[in-house]
């Protein structure tokens, strides 16, 4: 059991049915009354945000989060096949459990899985991936000095703004947590 005075940022643990993590804590000692704690938690599940003051000696029941490495191997229809590549075997996940930055992701790449108590609750793309340009009106010579940027469509089907010189063809190296162009690779 986790008391409520041991607490530390990043740590889970079950609430009422549920899987918080700490992002922040402060041990309040106020001249009146008892000392309590005062913390923001996020449902690791849903991914709310909620603010909570804890007696000191309040207990929970530690939460484990188990993070995998898996290689997206394709998909058919709905469902989405992850592999360990310790053990080969395959995980399914509905299009549903799968984040917005995932449609930067294509066949072969490694992402983060995560459960608790074997189900799958979330599934980390890598912070930086190297797709290449599939569509985009062509650049013009001049075009560089200007932030005028332009739509771009990469080789996953994912859509995003680049700047005016990218051509077809190139190969540009992408942030999965902004959806942003870093650089032509």
């Amino acid at each position: 059991m986790i008391s409520a005075g041991d607490f530390k940022n990043g740590l889970t643990f079950e609430m009422d049915g549920q899987v918080m993590q700490i992002i922040e804590f402060q041990h309040v000692k106020p001249g009146k009354g008892a000392a309590f704690v005062r913390t923001k938690l996020r449902n690791v599940i849903t991914g709310g945000v909620v603010e909570n003051s804890f007696n000191p000696t309040a207990k929970f029941p530690p939460a484990i989060i188990e993070r995998k490495d898996m290689e997206y191997s394709y998909s058919d229809g709905d469902l989405y096949y992850f592999m360990d590549p310790e053990t080969y075997d395959q995980v399914p996940l509905n299009e549903e459990s799968l984040p917005e930055n995932f449609k930067f992701v294509k066949e072969g790449m490694t992402v983060r899985i995560m459960s608790y108590k074997g189900k799958v609750f979330s599934v980390e793309p890598p912070m930086f991936v190297e797709l290449e340009v599939v569509d985009t009106e062509p650049g013009f010579k001049g075009n560089t000095a200007t932030n005028a940027l332009k739509p771009c469509t990469l080789e996953t089907g994912a859509e995003i703004r680049v700047p005016m010189f990218i051509n077809i063809g190139d190969v540009l190296k992408i942030d999965t947590r902004t959806s942003e162009y870093i650089e032509r690779v």
